[in-house]
């Protein structure tokens, strides 16, 4: 494995001995730190397994996929703020809130885009190890959307990433994990750019697959290491949300699989404004 694997893994070993060591700092950070050790790692299993990643091959890419999970993870804190217009410092009417933030605001900015900078990456590496070893030639029946339901798929998708923003109401909030991935998927499709919906025409399950278990593979992560961080994150919401595993309600997980699936339309999409990849997507 490449070097930057095995600092992966010391960072997130120390990461978690500081903080079953009660260290404040790192307890505050934790989040950040924890998550980059986990793209360095699992970067470098893409490198040995896949013969590329983001570190090595695509380090171009690797920039603007940090950089539009940023972009991206502050449009779903959008989605989140409406719920300030109702009354200011009440945040019972949040999806989710953060809870014993840096006090500084300029740390806690720097904070915020650290985080929001390894959610993309972690995603798509994880994904990109999936599909180079466990979906290996993955092969399905081949199988097209017609050309109408992919005009109903955008239409479908504009809809649900609008509605959230008119309709204030916590019972939404599965259409903001959802509704990117129909408005955006068709149009990577019929534009050529990397799509798991052309896959699927070519009979290539293996992408499609591997996104999924790692939205799942992921948010567990997510879910689990942040349960212990001093700074964190809770959820509000109507349905089940007692019947928790960690701080996150049960139903929530489902959120994850398809939630990957989004984060990859977004970025293809965005990728394909600057034009075509000199090199191949990492997944």
């Amino acid at each position: 494995m490449r070097w930057h694997g095995y600092v992966g893994l010391a960072v997130m070993f120390a990461a978690e001995a500081a903080l079953l060591a009660g260290q404040p700092l790192v307890g505050r950070w934790f989040t950040p730190i924890v998550w980059t050790g986990y793209v360095l790692f699992v970067d470098a299993l893409a490198a040995r397994v896949g013969g590329w990643s983001y570190l090595t091959t695509h380090r171009a890419d690797g920039v603007l996929v940090a950089l539009a999970s940023i972009g991206c993870w502050w449009l779903f804190e959008w989605y989140n703020a409406p719920r300030f217009w109702r009354g200011g410092a009440d945040l019972t009417g949040l999806w989710w809130q953060y809870h014993r933030m840096e006090p500084n605001l300029w740390l806690r900015r720097v904070g915020y885009d650290w985080a929001f900078a390894t959610i993309f990456p972690a995603l798509f590496l994880t994904a990109a190890v999936l599909r180079a070893s466990l979906f290996r030639g993955l092969r399905v029946r081949p199988w097209r959307l017609a050309p109408r339901l992919l005009r109903w798929s955008t239409m479908l998708g504009a809809l649900m990433v609008v509605l959230p923003l008119v309709i204030v109401s916590s019972w939404l909030v599965p259409l903001v994990w959802t509704g990117w991935a129909l408005l955006l998927e068709p149009l990577n499709a019929r534009a050529g750019r990397p799509s798991w919906l052309a896959d699927l025409a070519r009979g290539d399950g293996s992408r499609l697959l591997a996104l999924l278990v790692a939205g799942a593979a992921c948010g567990v992560l997510w879910e689990f290491w942040n349960y212990w961080a001093t700074t964190r994150w809770t959820y509000t919401v109507p349905y089940v949300g007692h019947l928790k595993v960690f701080e996150m309600p049960v139903l929530g997980y489902l959120g994850f699989p398809p939630f990957a699936l989004e984060c990859y339309a977004m970025f293809h999409w965005l990728r394909g404004r600057l034009g075509p990849s000199p090199a191949a997507p990492v997944i």
